[in-house]
């Protein structure tokens, strides 16, 4: 019966991984190892947030060429066309002559055309809102650039992140599937001994529990490799094959500088978000000098020139009309309703709204950069600590099995130390991922992250057997 139910268990769980599977695009296999910087070198070609990023900062580039179009000339030219057609009527007493006794031509209809063109140049000399809006152009173009970097530092995280998730979703089959192998074995031993009675029934149910535990977390785990992997795919388009894997003989190091105050005063010097939290300051504060500004005279250089042509009029007359006019337009603001001082008020807030941002920012790089850290020391210590209980687990399971071996321990004694054995395992790989994602995030978030980053990380790779 217990043959029956791991033969039923083992089925089910084929067909759980045929069904997870099933309709899934073929994807072409892919033999070369990938490691950290050919991923993020994929990312960088792939990855559509950044190539919308690049692409914003591209847009933004333009705001400084506009804010230098408000220093240049504006020349207009502009033309015009008209026809008339009038009904006359020449006798007006209905004598047939005119003033003078002559006679005149009747009545009739005429058609008379009226063309010409004016070519309009317009020099601003003084405008305080356009100096003011120029300078805007410049600190959005630099806020832009910042942006940039922090999106290209962003995806470095991203990737990085993706990166070991799936490392981590496939060490976690592997000691699946390394236990369930163990089990199975304990399982059949405790079903030979069942059989000739040296075990009791407890110890074979005990073991097909195990066994069927370890089944079920076989699936889940499956389906979390799945996931991790089109999270990355998502990031460089395709799904990833035989990723490096973190070298056995990691030294893990405390961050330098050593002192977490050190790297708070690094992320206010250096934290793009919290740059771009100042930018958007200083662009505020300019924004309520352009507005009141709108109090302000404005004074242009102005030229005109015009040429107006017709073949004549109901009057009877033609004329020919050449006209240049260059001088200088003074525009003097006396009121408009109140709307400048509105404009002036509104901008007012949001200079005090961009403020509090600011200190948002700042105390969120001081967080994240302190959380970071923490996170970077205890991770040193954790691998230190989990390699040292993972040599303490196998020691504990080959006494175990000895044990069992001799009859001083019982088969859940061994299955209680090859869980904790495998736990012992799995936690440490998990530390030493969590231990390079996160110093990544420190320099991450104290605004320093670097391809060389990257590269360091990446040197604790090798390619998997």
């Amino acid at each position: 019966m217990p043959a029956k139910m791991a033969a039923k268990n083992q089925s089910l769980s084929a067909l759980i991984f045929v069904m997870l599977f099933a309709g899934m695009p073929a994807q072409a296999e892919d033999t070369a190892t990938q490691d950290l910087m050919a991923i993020y070198q994929n990312a960088l070609s792939q990855d559509p947030a950044w190539a919308s990023s690049r692409s914003a900062n591209l847009a933004a580039q333009e705001k400084l060429e506009q804010g230098k179009a408000l220093y240049r000339p504006t020349v207009t030219l502009n033309g015009d066309f008209s026809e008339s057609r009038t009904n006359l009527d020449r006798d007006l007493n209905g004598s047939g002559l005119d003033a003078r006794g002559n006679p005149i031509g009747g009545s009739g209809r005429e058609r008379f055309d009226n063309w010409g063109y004016s070519l309009n140049v317009t020099q601003p000399l003084f405008r305080r809102d356009n100096f003011v809006q120029y300078e805007q152009s410049r600190l959005i173009v630099s806020q832009a650039d910042r942006q940039l970097t922090l999106d290209r530092q962003n995806l470095m995280l991203r990737v990085t992140q993706a990166y070991f998730d799936v490392l981590l979703a496939q060490d976690s089959i592997e000691l699946i599937n390394a236990q369930k192998s163990a089990i199975s074995n304990q399982l059949e031993q405790a079903k030979a001994n069942f059989e000739v009675g040296t075990a009791t029934i407890t110890d074979v149910n005990e073991a097909q529990a195990r066994f069927d535990l370890t089944s079920a977390q076989e699936i889940a785990a499956i389906n979390q490799l799945e996931i991790k992997k089109r999270a990355l795919q998502s990031i460089i388009g395709k799904i990833p094959q035989n990723l490096a894997t973190v070298r056995e003989d990691l030294n893990p190091q405390i961050p330098q500088p050593t002192d977490m105050q050190a790297w708070v005063e690094l992320a206010e010097q250096n934290s793009l978000a919290l740059a771009i939290q100042q930018h958007n300051f200083q662009i505020a504060n300019r924004e309520v000098e352009r507005m009141r500004a709108g109090h302000l005279p404005t004074l242009d250089a102005i030229a005109r020139y015009s040429d107006n042509r017709n073949n004549g009029s109901a009057s009877g007359f033609a004329a020919d009309l050449e006209d240049l006019t260059v001088g200088l337009q003074l525009a003097i603001p006396i009121y408009q309703g109140g709307a400048v001082s509105s404009r002036v008020r509104e901008a007012a807030a949001n200079l005090q709204k961009a403020q509090e941002d600011m200190e948002v920012a700042r105390r969120q790089a001081d967080l994240e950069t302190r959380q970071a850290y923490l996170d970077v020391s205890s991770g040193v210590a954790q691998i230190r600590a989990y390699e040292q209980a993972l040599l303490s687990s196998q020691s504990q399971l080959d006494s175990t099995n000895l044990g069992y071996d001799v009859g001083v321990r019982t088969s859940v004694d061994v299955l209680n130390a090859q869980q904790q054995y495998y736990t012992a395992k799995r936690d440490l790989l998990q530390a030493r991922y969590n231990y390079l994602i996160s110093s990544v995030r420190l320099k991450y978030a104290s605004g320093v992250l670097t391809e060389a980053d990257l590269a360091e990380i990446n040197q604790q790779l090798v390619a998997k057997n």
